[in-house]
């Protein structure tokens, strides 16, 4: 009986953890996103300004996607005075890797 709980809450733990790695595929499924993810992740925390810049993209553009990828708290907003900084969340990454983890097990 032990081993059975031990299975369910196994296979639970999958199931919460396929679901939110959906919802990151999902929010990174774009080539512009993804580039913002590896652009915060390379320096760590960016304002918005920062970010288009870097990209060369418009700011209304920018902001489109800062906000899906907030909403999936894939980044975190944190303000400083008067700006706000992006970073990545790294908890919500390492679920991504515990999924694909157990996917090859």
């Amino acid at each position: 009986m032990g081993l059975a709980k031990e299975n369910i809450t196994r296979e639970q733990l999958r199931l919460e953890d396929l679901k939110l790695s959906s919802s990151i595929f999902r929010a990174i499924n774009h080539p512009l996103r993804l580039n913002i993810v590896r652009l915060v992740d390379e320096f760590e925390k960016l304002t918005v300004t920062q970010i288009y810049f870097k990209l060369r993209i418009e700011q209304s553009v920018a902001s489109q996607h800062l906000a899906i990828l907030r909403e999936s708290e894939i980044l975190f907003a944190t303000r400083d005075g008067k700006h706000i900084y992006y970073a990545l969340n790294h908890r919500k990454m390492q679920a991504v890797v515990r999924c694909i983890d157990t996917l090859k097990d």
